[in-house]
């Protein structure tokens, strides 16, 4: 098992020249005492199959630097030792540290590009991904009619972890991974099982032994040999992604990439009105046709037990949730109910288990001034023609007075922090295809830095002025407008079936959605259907390196308290796959706005060809554009060199450590010691 690890990290990779040439690997022209630059940028040879792109996607999502060559382009480069490597200063270069192949030999054996190819990988220690390829000798497997091979479709299967994988390069992982099965009428996933030959390590193996990923090490090479079709949006492959990175990278490479989940529930201390089942719309909304626009029905609000339950939740699963709350809304309820308020009592109580965030004092729409004699609503003018804006001192007061409200609660919040009611003064198409004017410049009144969108309609952070950055949020498919499963279903009926089947038929001819082939049974739908899909997607978030926060409403933790089936399902899922060194991360906005920001600034910086970064022998030097973030992962022991002394780099994940970091004060380049 040792050995296997001392393999994946890069025996050649790690020695230098003088290694190199001990294992009959020296770089032409170098002698044994000049240790080669090792560039940390990945080579991408593309033939335009989902298995490259997903890996290319995987690349890019972490940041890690890369080079793509299109095949079909016919005015590509040719693959030859010039484009591979050169010396710098007198030391032999290698230009890239890692390749991905669409298989073994996509050049073809014993053509000029693919012999210039293995010998590059041979010189350097460099290893290639095999992205996707059948089982045969070539590639150190028996053929799938020997030995116990197998080949067919993987739907639902149950794989394992090797012990040298999860020693190795997938040591963020417990054992077990079950292939997706979303689609029982549909094939989703085929591969090979076979039994490996001499120099082939397995890392993940089939129901049947046979191995569907492993190292293959010979004639002076180490390749990833893929053997299963996969996509970038299937959760076998972001769960693997990881791994495959790793190995391809040696463990050393720019970029970083985490889980991470955390929920936003919306209208804390409001009420939040309920769907009707009868009409098929909320009573009290604006579009919401019948009973002259009012709401008749009980609306949905949170009880002292509900409070009670959600910190319990929190604390039986070691998760917070972000109260986003309205102290305002709270206020009036109390007000036209006696004058006390059993829930905002409990949750005053138990505030310090339960992160706080700004919604604004009542939850007024703070974009442009509504015009509801129409349906749906327009924007209000004004009598030169010119759109009717809420004003800069009506925004500012219902972010002060509800940040003062919680100031004499005691309630800790973050001020750069806000989410406005049901997002509003940032655009909303079609009615408002711009930011309230006003909405930027309030906000930098009250210190905000960070506000919440809706990802649905903007999944890009964007700069709202003045400071100001958008923080997408994914709305989660649990509607503010339901307490019970019964409600949530048939709402969900009505949008996701057709007109034939008595829903509203949006979901016909409709590029993003498709529809039930039956209306859910309200009585069950929502265990049965809603709850594992919506898991699904949430998951898929949160194992993709994606920070974006999910929203739902206080209304999901109140009555039937909906929301916990997904949550349990999310966690739990998550429980089963990940080791315990690779904790879900759980941000606040603050937080979440930073990544998103630091990343787009890396990603900028790595367009403009201005960041440099190698390794020779264990030293790593980056440079990169002044102030600019650097993300880097590396190895347990290493660390960084200060002006004097060393310390400690990046904070552990995953068996390894990462971080964002930037040169030491005096440094024009962060330099880092590996671990020997």
């Amino acid at each position: 098992m040792a050995q296997s690890l001392h393999r994946w990290r890069g025996t050649a990779a790690v020695l230098g020249a003088a290694g190199l040439l001990a294992l009959g690997m020296g770089a032409p022209g170098a002698s044994a005492a000049v240790t080669p630059r090792i560039d940390l940028k990945v080579l991408v040879v593309d033939n335009g199959a989902g298995q490259v792109g997903a890996i290319t996607a995987e690349l890019k999502n972490s940041g890690v630097p890369y080079t793509t060559v299109n095949l079909g382009d016919a005015n590509r480069p040719t693959i030859n030792a010039t484009f591979l490597s050169d010396t710098v200063n007198g030391v032999p270069r290698a230009k890239y540290q890692g390749v991905v192949l669409p298989n073994e030999s996509p050049f073809g054996a014993g053509s000029a590009e693919q012999t210039a190819l293995e010998a590059y990988e041979k010189t350097f220690g460099i290893p290639q991904v095999d992205a996707y390829t059948w089982a045969h000798p070539e590639v150190g497997l028996d053929y799938t009619d020997q030995n116990g091979g197998w080949s067919g479709v993987l739907d639902g299967a149950t794989t394992q972890i090797t012990a040298a994988g999860t020693a190795g390069p997938f040591r963020y992982l417990d054992g077990p991974l079950t292939f997706e099965d979303n689609d029982p009428a549909v094939q989703e996933t085929y591969g090979y099982a076979a039994h490996p030959r001499d120099g082939f390590t397995s890392y993940l193996n089939a129901p049947s032994g046979g191995s569907m990923l492993g190292q293959y090490e010979h004639d002076g090479r180490r390749e990833l040999v893929v053997t299963f079709a996969y996509n970038q949006y299937q959760q076998q492959f972001k769960v693997l992604a990881r791994g495959i990175v790793e190995w391809l990278t040696q463990g050393v490479h720019l970029g970083q990439a985490r889980n991470y989940f955390s929920v936003h529930v919306d209208d804390v201390f409001a009420p939040d009105a309920r769907w009707d089942s009868e009409r098929d719309c909320t009573p009290g909304d604006i579009d919401c046709a019948g009973g002259d626009g009012e709401d008749t029905t009980a609306p949905i609000r949170m009880t002292a037990a509900d409070a009670v339950y959600a910190a319990q939740w929190e604390a039986d699963h070691g998760f917070t949730l972000d109260m986003v709350f309205n102290g305002g809304a709270g206020e009036q309820w109390k007000s036209e109910n006696g004058g006390t308020d059993a829930l905002t009592d409990q949750l005053l109580a138990d505030k310090a288990k339960f992160r706080w965030m700004n919604h604004t004092y009542t939850h007024p729409f703070l974009g442009c001034v509504q015009d509801t004699t129409t349906v749906p609503w327009t924007c209000a003018k004004n009598t030169d023609g010119t759109t009717k804006w809420v004003s800069r001192s009506e925004i500012s007061a219902q972010i002060s007075d509800n940040n003062k409200w919680a100031a004499s609660h005691g309630l800790s919040t973050d001020r750069t922090e806000l989410v406005t009611g049901e997002h509003s003064g940032l655009k909303t198409l079609p009615q408002q295809p711009v930011d309230n004017p006003n909405l930027a410049r309030a906000m930098a009144d009250n210190g905000v830095r960070w506000t919440g969108s809706d990802n649905s309609r903007e999944p890009e952070q964007r700069s709202v002025g003045n400071g100001v950055m958008t923080v997408p949020r994914y709305p989660m498919n649990i509607y503010y407008n339901t307490g019970t499963p019964e409600e949530m279903a048939d709402e969900y009926n009505y949008i996701y079936t057709s007109k034939a089947d008595g829903g509203s038929g949006v979901c016909e001819n409709n590029a993003t959605s498709t529809c039930l082939p039956a209306p859910l049974n309200t009585a069950t739908g929502y265990a049965d259907h809603i709850v594992p899909a919506e898991a699904r997607t949430a998951l898929g978030h949160a194992i993709g390196n994606d920070p974006r926060p999910h929203y739902v409403h206080q209304s999901n933790l109140a009555e039937g308290r909906i929301l916990y089936p997904v949550l349990d399902k999310v966690l739990d899922g998550y429980k089963a796959i990940y080791a315990d060194n690779t904790p879900l991360q759980n941000p606040r906005q603050s937080a979440i706005g930073t990544e998103l920001q630091r990343r787009t600034d890396w990603q900028t910086a790595l367009a403009s060809g201005r960041v440099t970064a190698y390794r020779i022998g264990n030293k790593v030097t980056v440079t990169a554009p002044s102030g600019t973030q650097i993300p880097v992962t590396v190895p347990e022991g290493t660390t960084k060199q200060l002006v004097v002394g060393t310390t400690p780099f990046g904070t552990p994940y995953a068996g390894q450590r990462n971080d964002w970091t930037k040169p030491e004060l005096l440094q024009s380049a962060v330099k880092l010691n590996l671990p020997a």
